[in-house]
């Protein structure tokens, strides 16, 4: 007599002890298409999102698995592939902040194959994002029986058939049935999935209960508040009476709740009258000496006024000798980071020595993740592109220029770079001048805050904009929610509309193409 099989199925979080059960139920599930995931990877994505990975036992061991990570869709639209998903098996994709579930990975171990064990870890992802409050779930779907009909049909109008159920795909037709619906057919998703012929079906549950988020502690603002300082030059007796200036401004923006501050190029450039009768390059090299005690400072009114602060910018001494126009970020955490010039201009090599950074960076601040692009830089629009790519959502632009020629440059850029990357750009410069100082001759600026242009932002692009010539501050709220939805829903979408298939942007010291 057959022994009658006493199941016990339970549902709960992947472990990473469960590793080795996985592999083996993978290896069998996929055996000819892919490789199992690696011990890394598993670990990585309990690391980063242990509610998503989710596991079925019976009788305490694993028999179904489904992998999950949060995207911000916006970044990868209705056209994309499993590699883009998953970033290489890295999951730099996922965003806490995002606002989709992605499932990247379903499989149940054949030996429990008619239990609808499928069913039940779909049903709790929905639960799960549900909770989470997001949008509903993605997933490009399989379609493993394309193969067998591949000659006489096209993947579109086998997708249609299996809706129809006029034939049946067990992946895809399971898929439908849990309320999944097609949102595109994804051309070369998976080339290593021969049956499906490498393409997918891009399937979306939508969650009905989603409301837009408000804040939460420990969550992303959707709502970012940005105080902008122009900045008067002047003459400070000693560098306790420029930092004294310096936060009276930090003051001031924190008394309005601003999230962010930021302050022009140069910013400690006043005090370089205290070594007059040296020549520019070495007075420079002199003012870098303010920079450690002025990092600090810095970071110490970041947490004591509870505002995130970008110095503008000052000079640095590297560990090589040379000379750096450096913008720090100062987290109100108590974390900060920086942001070398790139590009330097023929006056800024000739009279001061400055040499251009190396690396392009994004930062993760409570109000998103923002570039900062240095005056000149932002006249590059590759970087800007790069940056945005990696998930910026308004860049941060500290300049220093003489003239209106040189500051009409920088505004009509850093406008150009709002509206071609969907994000938001502000401007903060310095005005007036230090007489008898080589070098620090007049300075023109008119702080700006500027927007992408389409019917959700003002009708000129511009969020605020300070008087020409004078010192004071804006203050500005940025939706970025409002980002989000332009880039799904824009009149015109210009990240989701670049041709990759015709051209990409290679960031050589990360030996990466950016598309």
């Amino acid at each position: 007599m057959k022994e009658e099989i006493q199941h016990k199925l339970s549902t709960r979080n992947l472990r990473i002890e469960d590793y080795d059960t996985l592999n083996e139920i993978s290896s069998r599930v996929y055996k000819g298409v892919a490789m199992p995931w690696t011990h890394e990877q598993i670990v990585k994505l309990i690391q980063l999102f242990p509610e998503g990975q989710i596991c079925i036992e019976d009788n305490g061991k694993p028999v179904a698995v489904a992998l999950t990570l949060i995207i911000d869709f916006s970044l990868f639209g209705d056209q994309h592939t499993y590699d883009q998903i998953i970033r290489g098996g890295t999951f730099k994709s996922h965003d806490p902040e995002g606002d989709y579930l992605y499932g990247i990975e379903v499989f149940v171990d054949p030996a429990y194959q008619g239990m609808r064990l499928g069913r039940r870890l779909y049903d709790t992802r929905k639960e799960l994002a549900e909770n989470l409050n997001m949008k509903g779930i993605l997933i490009g779907g399989r379609m493993p029986s394309y193969h067998k009909h591949s000659d006489e049909l096209s993947p579109e109008q086998y997708i249609l058939k299996v809706k129809n159920r006029e034939l049946y795909d067990p992946v895809l037709t399971f898929q439908i049935s849990n309320d999944f619906h097609v949102r595109n057919l994804l051309d070369d998703y998976w080339p290593q999935d021969y049956k499906s012929r490498g393409h997918a079906v891009l399937l979306e549950w939508i969650n009905i209960y989603y409301r837009k988020k408000t804040k939460l502690i420990g969550r992303t603002h959707s709502i970012a508040r940005l105080g902008v300082v122009q900045w008067q030059m002047r003459r400070f007796k000693s560098f306790d009476d420029f930092m004294q200036q310096v936060e009276f401004f930090v003051d001031t923006v924190s008394d309005y709740k601003a999230d962010i501050v930021l302050f022009p190029e140069l910013l400690n450039a006043p005090l370089i009258h205290t070594y007059e009768g040296e020549n520019p390059t070495d007075a420079m090299r002199m003012l870098a000496g303010y920079t450690d005690d002025l990092r600090q400072a810095m970071i110490d009114m970041a947490l004591s006024y509870n505002i995130n602060i970008v110095t503008g910018s000052i000079p640095q001494i590297g560990e090589d000798g040379k000379l750096y126009n450096v913008s720090f970020l100062c987290r109100r955490d108590g974390t900060w980071d920086s942001q070398e010039k790139l590009h330097i201009t023929p006056d800024e090599d000739a009279y001061w020595g400055f040499t251009g950074g190396k690396e392009i960076k994004v930062f993760d601040t409570d109000v998103g993740k923002i570039g900062i692009l240095i005056c000149y830089d932002v006249e590059f629009p590759e970087l800007a592109r790069l940056q945005v790519m990696q998930g910026m959502k308004f860049l941060l632009v500290p300049f220093w220029t003489d003239t209106k020629t040189g500051y009409l440059r920088v505004r009509c850029c850093a406008q150009a770079r709002a509206i071609e990357n969907e994000c938001f750009v502000a401007i903060s410069g310095s005005v007036g001048n230090i007489p008898k100082v080589e070098t620090m001759g007049i300075q023109y600026s008119q702080a700006a805050v500027f927007t992408p242009a389409d019917f959700s932002f003002p009708h000129d692009a511009i969020a605020a904009e300070a008087t020409t010539g004078i010192e004071t501050v804006l203050i500005t709220d940025l939706d970025l929610d409002l980002i989000k939805e332009l880039r799904a829903q824009g009149s015109v979408r210009n990240l989701e509309s670049r041709r990759t298939d015709l051209y990409e942007l290679n960031l050589k010291t990360s030996g990466k193409n950016i598309q």
